[in-house]
């Protein structure tokens, strides 16, 4: 039985027509998010939908995700005529939520022909398989942290949730085997205390894998547990974003780049970083094709962390110096 109702990022809803909302930036994805009247009954310290978290179930970051009913979001998919080009499903992890995905891939996918990514907690291999059947075409497990010690920290065993790093690399490994290299991501979170080398690092090895690692920025809200942790400093985030581009465009890899003691990127290596920075792609919103996620770490009066839009060439010259690079020499 598809769920009566779905959360809709506010920006799918005014794409979709289901609410008027001004916004400088559309969305070309839609994301939708699973809805429990309860809260997650995992515990990520970040997060506003985790178990123990008194804010606003209405946020995911910072984004406001408000309800509609399903049939409704499912009208405005089929006659949405903007640039929606893909579909991402958040899963919040409640008793019975793979029945519901199951149930809400069926009813997208007799409503329209968009490919179908989902970001979901660990589930068992014969579920990909089931999760695949029914019209995923590419699955993200979140790590979101960079070491085992730091997931433990904010969303394993310590913070009193119930996931374990290698639960989760495991289910990345199986998600390999069903879904197949290119179709496998995986979120990091930057700034949750892990060094640059550390992140360098993580995204190193998930590549190594065939899993494509999703930067996004910490962000504190209100009422979880790290709501005073502030966003990483804007040159740390931009210097292991083009590490990362570097890496999965096979430009370079982490061993070739330098680190000083306290973990901080001194260089890329042997690599023409004004050719690697181009225009400005490294420092775009990363994700599945078609995922810009307008908004999701920063306000719209920036300073942006993942730019949902092609860079103007003076924001390009200005990210670049932030990483000590005159594009202008």
């Amino acid at each position: 039985m598809t769920p009566g109702k779905i959360r809709v990022s506010i920006g799918t809803a005014a794409a979709l027509g289901l609410t008027d909302y001004k916004q400088d930036v559309e969305p070309t994805t839609a994301y939708l998010m699973t809805y429990t009247e309860g809260s997650c009954i995992a515990n990520c310290a970040f997060c506003a939908q985790a178990r123990e978290s008194a804010s606003e179930r209405s946020l995911l970051s910072r984004v406001m995700w408000p309800v509609f009913e399903t049939e409704r979001m499912l009208r405005g998919l089929r006659e949405q005529s903007g640039p929606i080009t893909r579909i991402c499903l958040q899963v919040i992890n409640y008793p019975g939520f793979l029945d519901d995905v199951l149930a809400l891939l069926k009813a997208i996918k007799e409503t329209t022909s968009l490919p179908v990514s989902l970001d979901t907690c660990p589930v068992a291999e014969d579920d990909l398989e089931r999760l695949k059947s029914a019209g995923v075409e590419r699955i993200s497990i979140p790590l979101d942290a960079a070491t085992p010690g730091l997931f433990d920290e904010v969303k394993g065993r310590s913070a009193k949730g119930p996931y374990l790093w290698e639960s989760h690399m495991e289910t990345l490994r199986r998600a390999l085997e069903v879904f197949g290299p290119g179709n496998v991501m995986t979120n990091l979170i930057v700034g949750l205390g892990e060094t640059e080398e550390e992140a360098v690092k993580l995204i190193q090895r998930l590549m190594d894998m065939n899993v494509r690692a999703v930067l996004f920025a910490f962000t504190p809200l209100p009422k979880t547990r790290l709501s005073k942790r502030p966003q990483p400093p804007l040159d740390s985030y931009r210097q292991i974003q083009l590490a990362r581009y570097i890496i999965v465009e096979c430009m370079g890899r982490y061993e070739d780049m330098g680190f000083d003691g306290d973990g901080k990127l001194t260089g890329f290596g042997d690599i023409d970083v004004k050719r690697a920075i181009g225009d400005g792609e490294p420092f775009r919103t990363t994700g599945c094709p078609g995922c810009n996620r307008p908004f999701f770490n920063e306000r719209p009066s920036g300073p942006f962390y993942n730019y949902p839009r092609a860079l103007t060439p003076e924001e390009l010259e200005r990210e670049a110096r932030l990483i000590g690079v005159d594009l202008n020499e």
